[in-house]
């Protein structure tokens, strides 16, 4: 036998995948990771990119929890960008271009340097099940492989069909085949799939490019990057660039129209809401003339450029002769052209909190298979079922997230409650406590957690307690300390705010809109020689108490909304209870409970077409 017998089988190492396996096995489950091709571990198949509004917050919580994509991310950047900052601190969101090739590959190195894990480059073709329990996976070699728990995050590759114009072949993504099996087995096995679709732009090559007629969009001078733990050195950064299409460009789409595989009908899958081809841009938003277009390089030693907001399965020879139209690219060449993918997945409402399934005991969804786009949702999947995964193996109680807590569990809660009838993107909006769930403040919130269930390291809980010991002495010190008007005057004076007349809390002073921490600074002495460096890590502690401060009445009102509102968390729902026997809920309701089977009063209230009647009638038979 050349295999051991594993805590943790892992099938597929996208960013799901790369996640699970080493959060169990820094957990200390003995892990499999086994991928179709070992050159392509955390491959960003689409854009080469980390974060975004809201995407930003959850690599930032997955850094916190001890998960690696937020180092990655810092390793590999090119340019860092913090969005929103014109909005309130709730909306900011980190945002990194990455080097394609280094991302992967500092990916591949930190897992062959993570305890515990394993690798096999193989393809699993079904699962090996005894009991409604897994025990092992089938792989294409013809071997058996035993494990205690499997965690399956096969991405885009489940029956994987790739569509150009007319064309249409298998395929997991461009040049890689698809997974067949294991879709085929769950379905006998009782669960529910479906198909959902999503594509990718063409890939041009910037020696090609005339970025003269762009407009250049640079990185920020101040880097903070993902990572709490250790921050990133960024010299130098490369530049996106923004362009537009036309009318002209949208006319010579609309010629490859019938040959579209979206709109003659041979696409089966729901494509994203939120990231629509350029085709479906056009059809959809009909009164608009131009679309914009991000023009953003793969990485520091390539010249291959990837067109953001330019997704297409029309016909190769369309996307070239559109592409040629646009300002910018007159003389474009293609490295290959943008196509469409559907596969299948699996609804997530057929899933418990920790991500296992409900149908098989110690079987684990991570990622796309979930119906969700984006490599931070996958990623953030990923690790809270390897997690999960390793703790039942152990006997531990599981690891989940409120909705108050992390976006992850925001995420989580949305796909097992709500479902999903397109590829779930997080948004800031989806989240109901955001001025709680603030980039900044992730490793406060999470990192304490994760110590204690062994997954934070020592060293990063012990920088994460100086970091809070560090933001409570400052806080406490501008809440102490005055400043006299003949020191402060003329700063207020040159914000337009009104002067003082006596002396006043630095606090006081701060909570004016118009006034920064970094104001105050040149004015206070300790304030001065404390952060006169100003590296990230000073940064965040300013930027932690200065936002502590000015939003602490809004925090403090959050707060007790989320305390009232989880209290219906724990007024627990038994699975198996019979809600059609209860005549009082709507017929909706009943349909909708039976589907779901909700851990909670709380995760009832939150599934579409359950009414605040509804939960009351719950809430009187349980005797509330």
């Amino acid at each position: 036998m050349i295999f051991e017998n594993y805590d943790v089988i892992v099938v597929g190492a996208g960013h799901a995948g790369s996640e699970a396996a080493a959060a169990a096995a820094n957990l200390g489950s003995k892990v499999l990771l086994i991928t179709m091709n070992l050159q392509s571990i955390a491959q960003m198949s689409c854009n080469p990119a980390m974060g975004g509004i809201a995407k930003g917050q959850i690599v930032r919580e997955i850094d916190a929890l001890g998960g690696y994509s937020g180092i990655v991310s810092d390793r590999s950047m090119i340019q860092f960008r913090m969005l929103n900052k014109s909005k309130g601190p709730a909306m900011w969101s980190p945002r990194a271009q990455n080097d394609r090739m280094v991302f992967s590959s500092e990916w591949r190195q930190m897992l062959e340097n993570t305890k515990n894990v394993d690798f096999w480059q193989d393809t699993v073709v079904g699962l090996v099940v005894k009991d409604r329990r897994v025990v092992g996976v089938h792989t294409a070699m013809g071997l058996n492989i035993s494990c205690k728990s499997v965690v399956l995050t096969n991405g885009t590759f489940l029956n994987g069909k790739i569509h150009i114009g007319e064309k249409s072949f298998g395929g997991g993504r461009m040049g890689d085949k698809a997974s067949t099996g294991i879709t085929e087995q769950l379905v006998e096995l009782g669960f529910r799939s479906e198909r959902m679709k999503t594509g990718t732009p063409v890939r041009v090559d910037g020696r090609t490019i005339d970025f003269s007629k762009m407009i250049e969009q640079p990185g920020d001078e101040d880097v903070r990057g993902f990572s709490f733990y250790e921050k990133p050195v960024l010299l130098k950064q490369r530049s996106c660039w923004l362009t537009y299409t036309s009318k002209r460009v949208h006319e010579t789409l609309k010629t490859g129209f019938h040959l579209s595989p979206m709109f003659a009908g041979r696409i089966e899958g729901t494509g994203p809401r939120y990231c629509p081809s350029i085709e479906d841009k056009i059809n959809r938003f009909s009164d608009k003339d131009a679309h914009q277009l991000f023009v953003e390089p793969e990485g520091w030693n390539t010249v291959e450029y990837y067109v953001n907001g330019f997704s297409s399965s029309l016909p190769e020879d369309v996307q070239f002769k559109a592409l040629r139209q646009i300002s910018g690219f007159e003389n474009a060449k293609i490295f290959r052209p943008g196509y469409a993918i559907e596969y299948d997945y699996f609804p997530p409402e057929q899933l418990q909190y920790t991500l296992e399934t409900k149908l098989i005991s110690n079987l684990y969804f991570a990622g796309q298979i979930n119906g969700t786009t984006g490599y931070e949702e996958a990623a953030a999947q990923g690790l809270m079922a390897g997690i999960n995964a390793h703790l039942k193996v152990y006997d531990e109680n599981p690891f989940i997230l409120g909705r108050a807590e992390a976006y992850i569990g925001v995420l989580i809660d949305d796909l097992i409650t709500k479902g999903v009838d397109e590829p779930y993107r997080m948004f800031t909006s989806r989240a109901e406590f955001r001025i709680l769930l603030r980039q900044d403040n992730a490793d406060l919130r999470l990192t304490e957690r994760s110590f204690k269930i062994g997954l934070a390291s020592a060293d990063r809980y012990e920088k994460f307690l100086a970091k809070q010991k560090r933001i409570d002495d400052l806080i406490s010190f501008l809440r102490t300390e005055s400043i006299s008007p003949d020191f402060v005057n003329g700063m207020l004076a040159s914000k337009d705010t009104p002067g003082i007349t006596q002396k006043q809390k630095l606090a006081t002073i701060l909570l004016r809109p118009q006034v920064q921490l970094s104001d105050l600074m040149p004015m206070v002495p300790f304030l001065n020689e404390t952060y006169n460096t100003m590296d990230v890590f000073d940064k965040e502690i300013v930027d932690a108490a200065e936002i502590l401060l000015k939003y602490e009445g809004y925090i403090i009102k959050e707060k007790e909304l989320a305390d009232k509102i989880n209290r219906l968390e724990d007024v627990y729902l038994k699975p198996e209870f019979d809600y059609s026997s209860l005549k009082s809920l709507s017929y909706e309701a009943r349909e909708k409970l039976t589907k779901v089977k909700p851990v909670s009063l709380g995760q009832a209230s939150r599934i579409s077409g359950i009414s605040p009647a509804d939960i009351s009638v719950l809430a009187i038979f349980l005797g509330r």
